[in-house]
């Protein structure tokens, strides 16, 4: 194996290395000319670098029955999944030029990727165009709402399928259904990090099912004015896929809710700031949705280890997430289908990316517990 440096140091082959194992005369030609990128957005080529070409009958992790086709299959990269979601494998079928992916611990099959490595750089290429907003998605730059993303997924998925004769694999349907998404709502001006459109939440949980607060429903510690502003006259649904806002009382602190409602909670495990902490409704049975007052950033507070995390930057950023889970519930049934029961990890890594795309809170560099990444990750809980 080489390196060339044409302004990035691209991952090539030589034609004595792919003997006996790449026959297919396009891949050997891109692998031996003008190679890989060590990285792109979506993908890396780094094991490469690390191992060489190997066969997957040789990469596996212990013994491991291998299907006869698969045995061959030569693993050349890896998908970037969020952190915290294991790695799966590029596998190329050297006489084909096929393009697979599977799991190095469990490779019990391998699952469609592109018809070609051309084909696979251009996907992820036209992928990072969208998230830059450049190249053939240049013209919906400063363009946001329901129109651009429905303009978004359209040129993705029609870029998409005429590199496979419409016949689009999961993960890249995933990604032309998914990430577009992030260009619902606009950057915020007012103190928020988005702008959500008007409306925008009444048009997916339905009329009077988004809650808007009134002066006297807030606390005199929730002071964030811009927290204030969007509880007004923006809202939280009523009841989402996963949390539930309480509307019949005035928001308690968490001080408040604990004297009156949880009277076998200890107040002195609360937060030595609790009075500051406004209860919004609850998560799950023990994990309550949580609003500082003084900077407006969401938490959740679990009841069993008296422990606050981050999960929201804001609540503009909370009800883009809300959005996004329910939202992706409607855009396609056929998707729902395929991805929530073959390749659910596909539809969860799109999510995860879309979220952390216009609300970083779960990639904190300093390791913290994040509920909506751990329940996107969990595919036995059926989130999606």
């Amino acid at each position: 194996m080489s390196m060339t440096d044409a302004g990035a140091t691209g991952i090539t082959l030589t034609e004595a290395e792919l003997d006996r194992w790449v026959t297919h005369a396009p891949t050997r030609g891109l692998l031996t000319g003008p190679g890989l990128p060590p990285d792109t957005g979506l993908l890396t080529f780094a094991p490469l670098r690390t191992h060489g070409l190997r066969r997957l009958a040789d990469a596996t992790d212990g013994p491991c029955r291998l299907a006869d086709e698969l045995r061959d299959r030569l693993v050349i990269g890896e998908l970037l999944n969020p952190a915290g979601m294991e790695r799966e494998s590029i596998l190329l079928d050297g006489a084909t030029g096929e393009i697979t992916t599977a799991y190095l611990a469990a490779p019990t099959g391998a699952r469609p990727f592109a018809p070609s490595l051309t084909t696979m750089l251009r996907f992820a290429a036209v992928t990072e165009e969208l998230a830059g907003l450049r190249g053939r998605f240049a013209s919906l730059a400063g363009q946001y709402g329901p129109g651009a993303v429905t303009e978004a997924s359209r040129r993705l998925l029609a870029l998409f399928e005429e590199g496979t004769d419409g016949a689009v694999p999961a993960y890249w349907k995933a990604a032309a259904l998914i990430r577009p998404l992030s260009l619902v709502a606009a950057p915020g001006l007012g103190g928020l990090s988005l702008e959500m459109p008007g409306r925008l939440l009444d048009q997916e949980f339905g009329h009077g099912r988004v809650a808007r607060f009134e002066e006297v429903d807030f606390p005199a510690t929730l002071t964030h004015e811009p927290t204030r502003r969007f509880l007004r006259e923006t809202g939280l649904p009523e009841e989402a896929v996963l949390s539930r806002a309480d509307t019949d009382v005035p928001l308690p602190t968490l001080t408040e809710y604990f004297t009156s409602e949880c009277e076998d909670h200890p107040l002195d495990r609360l937060p030595a700031h609790a009075d500051h902490l406004i209860r919004l409704g609850d998560l799950t049975a023990d994990t309550i949705l949580v609003l500082d007052g003084r900077t407006g950033a969401i938490l959740t507070y679990s009841e069993p280890d008296a422990a606050l995390h981050p999960l929201n930057t804001d609540v503009s950023t909370l009800a883009y997430t809300l959005w996004l889970l329910h939202h992706e519930r409607t855009i396609d049934d056929h998707l729902s289908h395929e991805l929530t029961t073959t390749a659910y990890d596909h539809l969860a890594a799109a999510m995860i990316d879309t979220l952390t795309t216009l609300d970083p809170t779960g990639t904190s560099p300093v390791p913290t517990w994040h509920y909506w990444t751990e329940l996107l990750r969990d595919e036995a809980g059926g989130v999606l």
